[in-house]
This record gives structure tokens, sequence and C-alpha cells, in this order.
């Protein structure tokens, strides 16, 4: 490849708006050339047993652990996660991993479901083959590691599209995949922008699994229908959560409002709609906003910061258009509201309140440091309006009883539903979405299954 001739990727530093570092793209021509190599390499990974796979996982585990300062500030330097949650991320990648290295075996055994005299019938499970993993930036070790530790583990060579804004971090992971063991062309890094994943989506690759926006989600999916490619969407959320009148209101406040601001708001399912009920509505601003103003904003390398910049500074611009649409629509503005004027990507802490359905705040997603709050009179508003949405990842309620809250919950179209917690995944249980959060799973058992085909043996004699 003539590097003179090769675009560049320009990796920015939100905190300060300046390119630290300039990366070689990947065209069309070098994504069919990685494509070609992860099929020829393939099927000698996925004959190696399953035991030696998950030996090569177990030692990527471990320098992730080895290695977890570099890689925090690594992520801190090129998306502005501060570097408390940096860490906290990088931490929290161990326990999905240990769940997968635990879970792998028995999920993909192969069972035997029928027999009598004469015949027996077994369903087994082979590799999908070569999985394009389109990635975000967001949380670049959940989201990532969701894909391409199962699929690796399932014996598939993964071709790995980190987003443009975390390429330095999907480097990163590269690298520690390929000291533990994992042979080079079955785990490739593809760098590039949208015109790189496009390729991708048109190489020779069995499955797509994707995570991002609806918009480009809809463009992978028509990709990938062209193909008949497997395919998985995680896309976004406007998750809504309902705080009941019986609530210890100090501490269902402070819950929310870490639910909603963490990493910048700039998680698929942070809290992006809250409604309260009338009783204890007032009292529960206030304790919301005290929240709020005890938030440090700064520079995230800080260990002291909890929100840093935002990550792209083209949505600064969608969060001031939601306020001024919100203040338009009769919300009250009482904190928050407008660009910080420093370096870097910064917009300040924003809550909107008496919040309604006609705002862009309330219907679209912001994915930033915002949040409306809405009156509710009773439970039966509060699932009208939760479930007044075209996504549906989430859905959380704060109360006392948990009956009241189940009943709730069950009426929800989400993947997901939270009784007194937010913004919570389990390695354990799936994580999915409904209508334009996306199809298909990650996580849990069926997160395992996700990158496996079924075959079925009949076997008479």
């Amino acid at each position: 490849m003539n590097r003179s001739t090769t675009q560049m990727l320009s990796i920015w530093n939100p905190a300060t708006g300046e390119i630290i570092e300039s990366l070689p793209t990947d065209d069309r021509g070098a994504v069919l050339e990685k494509a070609s190599r992860a099929r020829e390499a393939q099927p000698a990974w996925a004959a190696r047993p399953l035991k030696t796979r998950l030996e090569v996982l177990q030692r990527f585990r471990q320098l992730v652990k080895d290695n977890l300062e570099n890689l925090a500030h690594t992520t801190t330097r090129e998306t502005g996660k501060p570097i408390s949650q940096s860490r906290n991320e990088v931490k929290g990648l161990d326990g999905r991993l240990a769940f997968f290295l635990e879970a792998t075996e028995t999920t993909l055994a192969t069972r035997t479901v029928h027999e009598e005299p004469g015949l027996q019938e077994q369903l087994a499970w082979e590799p999908l083959g070569v999985v394009a993993n389109i990635s975000a930036w967001n949380y670049p070790y959940f989201v990532g590691g969701n894909v391409f530790v199962p699929a690796l583990l399932a014996g598939n060579a993964v071709l790995y599209k980190p987003s443009e804004h975390a390429s330095l971090t999907g480097q990163a992971l590269a690298d520690l995949l390929w000291q533990a063991g994992v042979p080079k062309p079955v785990f490739q890094v593809v760098l590039g922008g949208g015109s790189t994943g496009a390729a991708l989506m048109d190489a020779p690759i069995n499955a797509a699994f994707f995570t991002g926006s609806y918009s480009t989600g809809l463009r992978v999916a028509e990709s990938a229908a062209r193909h008949l490619l497997k395919t998985q969407l995680e896309l976004g959320g406007k998750d809504p959560v309902y705080v009941m009148e019986d609530v210890n209101v100090a501490t269902a406040a402070a819950a929310t409002a870490d639910g909603a601001f963490y990493n910048a708001g700039q998680s698929c399912c942070a809290i992006e709609r809250l409604y309260v009920h009338e009783k204890i509505y007032e009292a529960f601003v206030d304790a919301f906003l005290e929240t709020v103003d005890g938030f440090s904003v700064g520079d995230p390398q800080d260990d002291r910061t909890y929100i840093g910049p935002l990550t792209r500074a083209a949505q600064i611009d969608v969060l001031e258009a939601q306020t001024k649409d919100a203040v338009a629509q009769g919300g009250q503005l009482r904190r928050g509201g407008q660009r910080l004027e420093r370096a870097g990507f910064y917009f300040a802490p924003t809550v909107i309140t008496q919040a309604n359905h006609n705002m862009l705040l309330m219907r679209e997603e912001s994915f930033g440091p915002i949040i409306g709050i809405q009156k509710v009179a009773n439970d039966e508003e509060a699932v009208q309006l939760m479930n007044d949405t075209a996504y549906g990842l989430t859905a959380g309620v704060y109360g006392s009883d948990r009956a009241r809250a189940e009943t709730i919950l069950k009426q929800m179209h989400s993947g997901t539903v939270y009784w007194n917690c937010c913004d919570r995944v389990s390695p354990r249980l799936p994580w999915s979405g409904r209508g334009q959060s996306g199809l298909g799973t990650t996580l849990s058992t069926l997160g395992i299954s996700a990158f496996v085909q079924p075959k079925a043996w009949h076997l008479k004699g």
C-alpha cells in the first residue's frame, strides 16, 4: 500500500479539539484483501479444540488486566471519557470475559435430542465463518468484547472495524489478542469511516454485527439483505424511567441523575426521559438539580472529573437544537443548555423541567448530558408516555412496591427492564432491542449462540 496516496484518518482529542494522531485507512481493496486472508485462516482456527481457543482468550483476559492503565488512557485520549470511567469499563470487561469463558463449552455442546433403536438425532453447532464486527466508540471494550470474544471462541474469524472515534483503542485490543495467541489473519482491524464500513459490508463475509445509530443500522441492514447475511443491529434508545411517589426522593434523584449523565449521557441505555409522579415532582426536581450541581465537569484525565467532553463535536449542535425546541415548547431550562466556553467539545449538563412529548428532547435520541423531566398523574399516564417512542431498549421504574413496578414493566415494549436500578448490563442476561433499537441479541448464552449455525445429524444404523 502506498502511504503517499492512502487516505488518512485523523484522531482528535475531544478535550482539546486537537489532532493527536493520523492513521492510514483501509480502502475497498485493502478490505477485500483482509477478508480473503480471514476466510483462508478461519477453518484452521475452527479446527482447533475449543479448549485451545478458551486458553487463548483466557490469556487475553489476563493481558487486559495487566494493561489496564494503558488501555484506559488510550480510550480517554480519543473519546474524552473521564479516566475513572475508562478504568471502570476496562475492569468491567473482565466479568464479561469470565462469563464467556465459563459458558461457551456448555452452550455449544452437541446434544442428542432423540434416540430410539437404530436411530439417533443430534443437534450440533458450527461457526458462521467470517464475522464483520462494526463497533462503537462510547463503550469500545464492552461493545466490541460482546461480539469478538464469543465469535472467536465459536471458531469464527473476525474483521473488527472500531469506530473512527476509537481506532487507537481498537488497535490496542488487537495487539493484546495477537499476543494472547489469536492468529493475525483470524482477527484483523479494519480502519476508516463510513466508506470503509460500506466496503466491509460488500466483502465476502458471513455475518455482520453492528452497533451504532438507527440511520446507519438501516444502511447496514439493506446491504446485508442483498447478500443474505446474518445480521445483528444494536442501535439507539430513548430510555424512560418512571419515579413513583413512594420512593426515597434523595436516593432516586441521585441514582437517576447518574443514569442520565454518566459518560456525559453517551450511552445507549442512559436515561433520556424522566417521568415523575406529581405528588413528589417538585421535591424530586430539587434533589435532582442538587445532584447535577455536584457533578465535576473538566479534564477527562483528572480523576475528579465526572463529565468530560462529548466525543463528537457535531453532537453539540443536536443538543443545542433540542434545548431551543424544548424551551419554545414550554420547557423550563433549569441548568445548562449551551456549549462551554473552553477548548474541546464540552456541553453543560442540562436539565429541562415541565417537559412534554411535543419536544424533540422527549422523542429523539439525545446522546449527551441533557435530560427532560415530565410530571405524570398516575401509573397509567406513565405507561402511555414511556411506550410513546419508536425505540425499545430499556425502561425502568423506581418505587418501593415490587408488584406494582412489575405490573408496569410487563407493559414496556423494551428488551430490558429495571426496578430500582438503571443503565445496567449483565453478561448473564440477553441484551436486545425492539423497534428502532435493533435486531438480535448479544450477551447471555443467546449471545454465544448468535455466532454459530445449527447442523442437524440423522444417524441411523
